[in-house]
């Protein structure tokens, strides 16, 4: 960051003035220098696909739950076809008229089919219903599926189908939903590294530079230069390398967050098909340069009048 080169030449005309016009006549030009810019793109980047991807896993997790928070499964297992559909209808019968069920529904035998065949192998002309596949009912409960509502379901259908197994949806989903928010975790974490590392580099490149033009430093002291005009050039410098860079590292985000979501869209799962982005999280990420070139600057003042009142 050559923010001194220019110093020589402005010294004599604008040391003499007072404080408010010196410091706009030794303001340089505004051009990109040295690798600062492209540490800060790479940086606002990997942040951006960071917060979009835990921001996309929270919103997967949240409809997922919103999904299954009430849902129940009733498996009626047995051997013997006649007597599994028995105790499937005796089964649906007695949920319909349980407190707290707002719907119940047997799965017929096609959706069923279509659900195994995959595993089984199967190929046209076998007879799945020949397999001993459990009935299954679909249950909706109002409100959450408690472990005391789950039991008390289980306890009047043993009475009329004793085979029946009764599954809280979001009890399957667990391990999921764990594997979600350590990700989330995972994602915040990266991102608070980031900023860890852009500080560290700001705080690099403002003591570089710092060295590098000392001499010009106790110069521009003895003329009645202050510490504030100097922090000032480098902010107003770090500014425009961190807003060059901020603009770069946001739209290569936003390619690979575009790229990304088309890959898990196209494998069709509904999980990775609620994982999109709202409108407010996309606020979110347009905001992530603005707060990375306030960080640079903001560390770049800091480092910069610490520095100055050491070499005085």
């Amino acid at each position: 960051m050559n923010v001194f080169s220019w110093l020589g030449a402005a010294m004599a005309d604008g040391l003499r003035d007072r404080a408010g016009n010196s410091d706009a006549r030794l303001l340089p030009e505004a051009r990109l220098s040295g690798p600062m810019p492209w540490v800060i793109a790479i940086m606002i980047a990997l942040t951006v696909v960071a917060a979009a991807s835990g921001l996309a896993l929270r919103n997967a997790a949240q409809t997922a739950s919103a999904d299954v928070e009430g849902g129940v499964t009733v498996q009626v297992v047995s051997a013997a076809p006649a007597e599994r559909n028995r105790q499937a209808l005796a089964a649906l019968a007695t949920l319909r008229g349980a407190p707290g069920v707002v719907s119940a529904r047997v799965v017929p035998q096609e959706e069923l089919n279509a659900l195994v065949e995959p595993w089984l192998g199967t190929r046209p002309g076998d007879d799945v219903e020949a397999l001993p596949i459990p009935a299954l009912l679909d249950v909706r409960l109002a409100g959450h599926a408690t472990p005391d509502r789950i039991a008390a379901l289980r306890a009047r259908l043993a009475r009329n189908a004793p085979a029946a197994r009764v599954d809280a949806q979001a009890g399957w989903l667990t391990p999921v939903f764990s594997a979600i928010h350590a990700l989330q975790w995972l994602a915040g974490g990266l991102i608070a590294l980031l900023a860890l590392a852009t500080v560290a580099a700001v705080l690099l490149a403002s003591r570089n530079a710092l060295g590098n033009h000392r001499d010009t430093i106790e110069i521009v002291h003895m003329l009645g230069g202050t510490d504030n005009q100097i922090a000032r050039i480098f902010q107003r410098s770090m500014a425009m390398d961190a807003a060059a860079g901020g603009i770069v590292g946001l739209l290569v985000g936003l390619i690979v967050v575009v790229l990304l979501g088309r890959q898990f869209a196209a494998l069709g799962s509904g999980m990775t098909t609620s994982a999109g982005l709202l409108w407010s999280d996309w606020i979110v990420i347009a905001a992530i340069p603005l707060a990375g070139v306030a960080l640079a600057v903001v560390t770049a003042r800091v480092s910069v009048l610490r520095n100055l009142r050491r070499m005085l």
